[in-house]
């Protein structure tokens, strides 16, 4: 596998890739644009941090990529959709630096309190003054977290920690999350209503972008303390200024903007603000960060090699890491079921629909119906088809894609059923688990227990005497040898389906001539492509 690296990453942390045979890494920092797509096209990773950005002009030209690793948690320099709708998986590091940002949002709200930055330059310049640099103490602030994921959460501890009232929002969030906090959820209103000090630690995204502006500013009490230690663009910057300017909002500190470096004046004159602790992106620049995140993502590449699920992958739909060893099977399950019934449509399917029963059904099964999406989608299109981009897939060939959960299961513990319908045909196929292997066990109307092999003939036909020996003898003519056979009958003399099991492909004058020897009303050779998820599918299993 190559891998090119575009930005600094700790060497440390991609110790992990450079130790590894499977592995070429190439480090190339400073690249153009022209120089990165003139370049990409000879790799399948790119692991990148902020200065590189992926976009849609990189990913075209990334003919062979698999992965892009963001060595940081912000992905808003990858365009996820697009490279999602290329089937390449994005992963990035949510843990690294979550430490590195809460105790650096921590230190610029503290040097603002206490005036440590000008208190500094103007002891360093020769003056002893006191008086101007008189400060303000967090004990008895009341503090408003917005955003109380992994590093909010850490920042509402240590606010906690000096003694503020802590309230946060967070739309995501459970009650019992912020109670194991200590801290009380609100809404967005009353946190610009009520608090002394406002933090934001929320991603950057269509909902996020902006969502600090007049309105929220006009909301504020005088004297409010800003802070962004999170992403440029969720407090509006023009807005940020002209309420510093106007005396509103106190002061702040803020780390991250929407440009960087900034051009535009307003940008500029906000940094220029004396009231304003600012520093150019620095959240996540911890020699511990830097070598943690490189870490993950490395991890993630060796996971993808040894086809193992990615822990962190962003546009993949994924189980709880604790259940990944129960639903590794079902997964598995899911793919062999939908290779199997594929095989048996004429056409494209109009609508799928995924079926859940018994203790199964309990859990979120949405990484099983993709998988099954991509199982199918692998059958009927010339790119390649993963659990990144099934979904997107289907839905622009126009494929009814549903999802049926019950806790109740007749004959099985669990039982996992997919129907497919099109052209007024509907094809309908159920499996289960025998410890742990996946067994067939109704197709259509028929109750069924088989074992789904490499190579199969699957035939409906009237049911009468002399019809096994037929197909016997025509297979033994050709030197077809049968491994095992599964009859299922709708009545006495009624249609009969039958799969056999063999050691080898069945040629289509075979398939043809048993068909007339039998009458079949339908006749299929049939061939697995494999008996578990591959790499491809990207669900790890």
């Amino acid at each position: 596998m190559k891998i090119i690296v575009t930005d600094e990453v700790s060497a440390d942390g991609l110790a992990l890739l450079t130790q590894e045979p499977r592995i070429q890494l190439d480090i190339r920092l400073g690249l153009s644009k022209a120089e990165l797509l003139s370049a990409i096209g000879e790799y399948e990773v790119i692991i990148t941090r902020s200065g590189t950005t992926v976009d849609k002009d990189v990913l075209d030209a990334g003919k062979k990529l698999k992965i892009v690793a963001r060595a940081g948690v912000g992905i808003d320099n990858v365009d996820v959709d697009y490279a999602s709708s290329k089937g390449v998986i994005v992963v990035n590091a949510p843990f690294g630096n979550t430490n590195s940002a809460a105790e650096h949002t921590m230190a610029l709200l503290l040097s603002f309190c206490r005036n440590v930055t000008i208190a500094n330059n103007s002891l360093k310049s020769g003056e002893w003054k006191r008086a101007p640099f008189t400060g303000h103490e967090l004990k008895g602030k009341i503090a408003g977290v917005i955003g109380l994921g992994k590093v909010g959460g850490r920042v509402a501890t240590r606010l906690k920690a000096f003694e503020c009232e802590v309230v946060a929002c967070d739309p995501y969030i459970s009650v019992k999350r912020a109670h194991d906090l200590g801290v009380k959820l609100v809404s967005h209103d009353e946190i610009y209503k009520n608090c002394d000090i406002i933090t934001v630690h929320t991603p950057l995204n269509s909902e996020t972008r902006g969502m600090v502006g007049p309105r929220e500013f006009g909301l504020m009490k005088s004297g409010v303390i800003i802070l962004n230690v999170a992403r440029g663009g969720i407090i509006e910057e023009q807005a940020l200024l002209e309420n510093l300017l106007s005396g509103k909002v106190i002061g702040g500190a803020v780390d991250v903007w929407s440009e960087e470096p900034p051009t535009s004046e307003h940008v500029k004159q906000l940094i220029a603000c004396d009231r304003l602790v600012v520093t150019p992106h620095l959240g996540a620049n911890t020699f511990e960060a830097q070598v943690n995140v490189a870490i993950d993502v490395s991890r993630e590449i060796i996971n993808y090699l040894d086809d193992k699920p990615l822990e962190n992958a962003v546009n993949i739909p994924r189980f709880d890491m604790a259940l990944m060893d129960q639903m590794r099977p079902f997964l598995n399950l899911m793919s062999v079921m939908c290779d199997f019934g594929i095989q048996l449509l004429d056409g494209n399917p109009e609508k799928l629909t995924f079926s859940y029963a018994g203790s199964i059904a309990h859990y979120d099964c949405s990484p099983l119906t993709v998988c099954g999406l991509s199982a199918l989608l692998n059958r009927m299109v010339d790119q390649d088809v993963n659990m990144v981009n099934a979904s997107l897939i289907a839905e622009q060939m126009g494929i009814v894609v549903e999802e049926t959960k019950s806790t109740h299961a007749d004959a099985f513990s669990n039982v996992l059923t997919l129907v497919a319908e099109a052209g007024g045909k509907r094809r309908l196929i159920s499996g289960t688990l025998f410890e742990g292997a996946p067994r067939i066990v109704r197709l259509r109307d028929y109750t069924m227990d088989f074992a789904p092999e490499e190579h199969m003939l699957l035939l409906h036909y009237g049911d009468r005497p002399g019809m096994i020996g037929k197909i016997g003898t025509i297979m033994g003519q050709h030197d077809i040898n049968i491994a095992s056979m599964n009859l299922g009958r709708s009545e006495k003399k009624g249609e009969a389906m039958v799969i056999l099991s063999v050691d080898s492909a069945v040629p289509e004058h075979v398939v043809q001539e048993i068909q007339a020897a039998t009458e079949a009303t339908f006749i299929k050779a049939l061939h697995m492509r494999t008996g578990s998820c591959s790499r491809s599918c990207g669900c790890g299993a």
